[in-house]
């Protein structure tokens, strides 16, 4: 049974993750098959019983082929034209040090979306595919640094330097810097 302290984005979260899986016609074996999150997690995930992470919701996203900006903003409102910062959505992977904020939350009409990321001194964060192949990756990093690891390859990105790459595998992200980083990522659907 969910917690009546649930925080009210999982608890909407989780809705709409169980929604995704009727429209899809998913039995939680079947999804637990499809993404590889055991069948006990997604069931806690769409109750609200956890926060789900990150990497849970980069692999259920790869399943439903959307970004996780997408996911994220169908349980929010319609966004508007302009965001004001005030309004920007945050989302934290608490267990991870991972926080991210939709600057310009994803819309129907545009395959572009700005988001602002930040890790903790230490954090590292892999995610075992992209929820959409070929997605299109500029990380702009504007306070510490970023160590990515993308097809292969790491790259050490600092203050003022921006990565652009296509994610087809696996990346992972980690914070490189004592006082954490902070990054801009644009985002770009193939």
């Amino acid at each position: 049974m969910r917690s009546d302290d649930a925080d009210p984005v999982d608890t909407l979260l989780g809705a709409r993750l169980a929604e995704l899986r009727a429209e899809h016609g998913y039995s939680l074996d079947e999804l637990a098959d499809r993404s590889g999150v055991s069948r006990s997690t997604l069931s806690r995930a769409e109750r609200a019983e956890i926060s789900p992470t990150a990497s849970l919701l980069n692999r259920l996203c790869a399943v439903y082929g959307r970004t996780m900006s997408q996911l994220l903003s169908e349980v929010e409102a319609e966004p508007a034209p302009v965001v004001r910062a005030a309004d920007q959505p945050v989302w934290q992977d608490q267990a991870s040090g991972f926080a991210r904020r939709s600057v310009s939350p994803p819309h129907a009409a545009l395959r572009g979306e700005l988001v602002e990321g930040r890790l903790t001194a230490g954090a590292d964060i892999a995610y075992d595919r992209p929820p959409v192949a070929g997605l299109e990756q500029h990380i702009w990093v504007l306070e510490g640094a970023l160590d990515v690891t993308a097809q292969d390859t790491e790259h050490h990105v600092g203050a003022g330097d921006c990565l652009r790459m296509r994610v087809w595998g696996p990346t992972r992200f980690r914070c490189a810097a004592p006082e954490g980083v902070r990054y801009l990522l644009a985002v770009v659907r193939p």
